[in-house]
């Protein structure tokens, strides 16, 4: 018989975004004693709007990044703020706030804030503290036993480094942040501006420019719809072509917004010359081809990794099976509806670290995985949208039924 006491881990959790608050509050309600590890000053991860970004690599090329955050001043929420919030603290109205319901991304920070304070969250956070190595102590025979170095670095105290012992590791770093760059010829020889919409935050810079704008996603096309109020000319390039009713409207009202095929390759001159044979001069190109996973800090001798977009292996986007339930990661899919879908995920991850549920065998771990991968394939999914859960369309349609359904993990009544 397991005793109490050896079921409360010493977990840390990596990350005081919305996937790690959450983990950090289902952590404590099953006893665990649990240290948040947070690289910024504040809580909100990606909802921590950083408006200062002259110190970031304009690609995103450096292993640690200093801008966490790639949100724009102007964005707004796509989703209602219904199903924003987590299933026993709904995103409500507040009254001299953001009232609307579709709301600006401060009102989200706003909410997360107070997530924190009501649940008493921050005594559990480290602020200012970067992550710079985490790795197994004595990886051996039996899983049960292993523990995790965790390395540190205190920003503000003379960057002292830190280093110390836990049973168990949370990734919740998110996904948003570190440019997913395309292969271009001329990309390097290029000699005028290039950036990525990561370090993206208002119009003005862009003045008077020529910009052409790669990529349009949803990040893409409302961008373009802001610089061409203020930029010479904009010149977005895609694959597709496919555009929202939004920007099919501001086209039909604007003749500095082009639609462009995708970039052939680039000149030292400035030219940029497109499939279709067309070319332009361009002062800047902007890159709205989205984000990949990255975990600079995170040694597990091989056995995760990341290949092209695709983190694993993962048990359920979550836990990867030689090394579960000591790791794991929260906030992995993609398309989801996400702060309810990370509250099911700590509650997992919590719920399998105090010894109340348990995870299938290493070979039943193994073979789902297998055949998740295989179906992926057999639908012709690119792997780097292997965490790609659903289409935002059908994810609404279940929660009209009042549902969301998280496979293999549990459903949680939203409505």
């Amino acid at each position: 018989m397991v005793s109490e006491l050896s079921l409360s881990k010493n977990v840390c959790v990596i990350g005081a975004g919305p996937s790690g608050l959450v983990a950090a509050r289902e952590l404590r309600k099953e006893g665990h004693r649990v240290v948040v590890l947070e690289q910024k000053h504040d809580v909100g991860g990606q909802w921590l709007y950083e408006p200062n970004v002259e110190k970031e690599d304009c690609l995103g090329r450096n292993k640690f990044l200093e801008v966490h955050s790639s949100i724009y001043e102007s964005l707004r929420l796509v989703s209602p703020r219904e199903i924003m919030g987590y299933t026993d603290f709904p995103f409500l109205v507040k009254k001299g706030r953001d009232m609307r319901r579709f709301p600006g991304h401060r009102e989200l920070w706003l909410y997360l804030k107070d997530f924190s304070d009501h649940f008493g969250l921050r005594e559990m956070i480290r602020f200012n503290t970067r992550v710079e190595y985490v790795g197994m102590l004595d990886y051996g025979e039996f899983k049960e036993d292993l523990k995790w170095v965790v390395k540190s670095r205190e920003q503000n105290n003379g960057k002292k480094e830190i280093e110390e012992v836990f049973d168990a590791v949370v990734v919740a770093t998110g996904h948003y942040s570190h440019p997913r760059m395309p292969t271009i010829k001329g990309m390097d020889t290029w000699k005028r501006k290039q950036m990525h919409s990561h370090i993206y935050r208002v119009p003005e810079p862009f003045r008077n420019e020529v910009v052409v704008v790669v990529g349009n996603s949803l990040s893409g096309q409302d961008i373009s719809m802001e610089l061409v109020q203020v930029a010479k000319e904009v010149h977005l390039s895609a694959k597709s072509l496919e555009i929202t009713p939004g920007l099919s409207k501001v086209i039909s009202n604007r003749e500095n917004l082009h639609l462009r095929s995708q970039i052939e390759f680039l000149e030292e001159d400035g030219r940029v010359v497109f499939a279709d044979g067309s070319q332009i001069i361009a002062d800047t190109i902007l890159y709205c081809t989205g984000y990949t996973y990255t975990f600079p800090f995170l040694d597990t001798k091989g056995i995760v990794s990341v290949e092209d977009g695709r983190v694993g292996p993962l048990y359920e986007h979550t836990f990867p099976p030689s090394l579960a339930p000591s790791l794991s990661f929260i906030g992995i899919p993609r398309k989801i509806i996400g702060f309810p879908f990370f509250e099911s995920q700590a509650k997992w991850i919590a719920q399998l670290l105090s010894g109340k549920r348990r995870l299938p065998s290493w070979d039943e771990m193994i073979l789902a995985i297998k055949e998740f991968y295989q179906s992926r394939d057999a639908s012709a999914t690119p792997k780097h949208n292997t965490h790609d859960i659903a289409d935002f369309e059908a994810k609404l349609h279940e929660l009209e039924k009042g549902l969301v359904i998280i496979k293999g993990l549990v459903i949680i009544k939203v409505l």
